[in-house]
């Protein structure tokens, strides 16, 4: 505390504390309000983005725009990358349109009618967009990962166990993917 404090009434200390307390309290709640404001913002982006998938390998970026320009502004296409399967195989991707009744549109009608990408009707599939689906999504305000060793005894050693199995069974399967296209390649 300052020497000059001691002078000051204490109605005027309370005010002095106070102000020297907000002085030192906005980063804190300007990160957290910013953060809550960054995941908002994320949340409306979800709502007005399209999963599409089934997408021929010969798709692009902008045959995407050209294609679902019909339905309003494409704002942004992000192909998935599929690191575990051939090249050949089909693609998908995330498209955001300019506003959430444009990107049901587009979901409805694809969900309708087959598709025309490309010269080629090809069976692609159309879906709201998940928060999962974003590689960049913000994290989530107040959430909190919490991490613990399991006993046996615990309740949850189980479904830990089953878990475990699950990922080590992925695992066979993408190696089992690549060693599968790495010799499709050679031959």
């Amino acid at each position: 505390m300052c020497f000059w404090t001691e002078k000051l009434e204490m109605s005027n200390l309370f005010r002095f504390w106070m102000y020297c307390y907000r002085l030192s309290v906005p980063s804190y709640m300007d990160s957290t309000s910013t953060a809550e404001a960054d995941y908002a913002v994320f949340l409306e982006k979800v709502k007005r983005t399209v999963y599409i998938d089934n997408l021929s390998p010969q798709v692009t970026e902008s045959v995407m725009r050209t294609a679902l320009g019909q339905f309003g502004t494409v704002k942004n296409v992000q192909f998935i990358p599929n690191y575990t399967g051939p090249k050949n195989i089909p693609r998908c991707a995330l498209v955001e349109m300019e506003c959430r009744r444009q990107a049901e549109a587009v979901v409805s009608e694809i969900t309708q009618f087959p598709f025309m990408m490309s010269g080629m009707p090809r069976p692609a599939r159309a879906f709201r967009a998940e928060v999962e689906m974003f590689d960049d999504r913000p994290i989530k305000p107040g959430r909190r990962i919490q991490c613990r060793w399991v006993d046996r005894k615990d309740p949850d050693f189980e479904v830990a166990s089953k878990i475990k199995c699950l990922v080590r069974k992925h695992a066979a399967e993408d190696l089992f993917l690549l060693q599968a296209s790495s010799c499709d390649s050679i031959h």
